[in-house]
């Protein structure tokens, strides 16, 4: 006896029809600012230095709290309130330090 093909829709098709109004091309996920040559340049000198990472040495912390908020609450514990945020750091300044100091180590 042979199957026949499900009539079932497909996950894509149920997405479609369940959020199409949610739904958008990806061709306009582009970043609202424009990427200036000098964040670039700086991106692609960071990579480059930082070939030498490994994954296993990277962490991330949003993820990690996050499990940790599905956890309290799926146990129905109390949830506790996250530390003082810092103020935010300016990110340019920050890359620039960054390559900079990368840079020096290797000369």
């Amino acid at each position: 006896m042979s199957r026949s093909p499900s009539r079932e829709p497909t996950v894509q098709g149920r997405l479609e029809k369940l959020w199409q109004d949610e739904l958008r091309e990806p061709g306009d996920l582009a970043p609202a600012a424009p990427v200036t040559d000098r964040e670039l340049e700086l991106a692609e000198v960071l990579i480059r230095e930082l070939t030498g990472v490994e994954g296993h040495e990277l962490h991330d912390e949003y993820a990690h709290a996050l499990e940790q908020l599905v956890t309290a609450k799926a146990d129905q514990r109390e949830l506790v309130q996250p530390p003082e945020t810092p103020a935010p750091v300016d990110l340019m300044a920050a890359l620039e330090a960054s390559v900079r100091a990368t840079h020096a180590k290797r000369s």
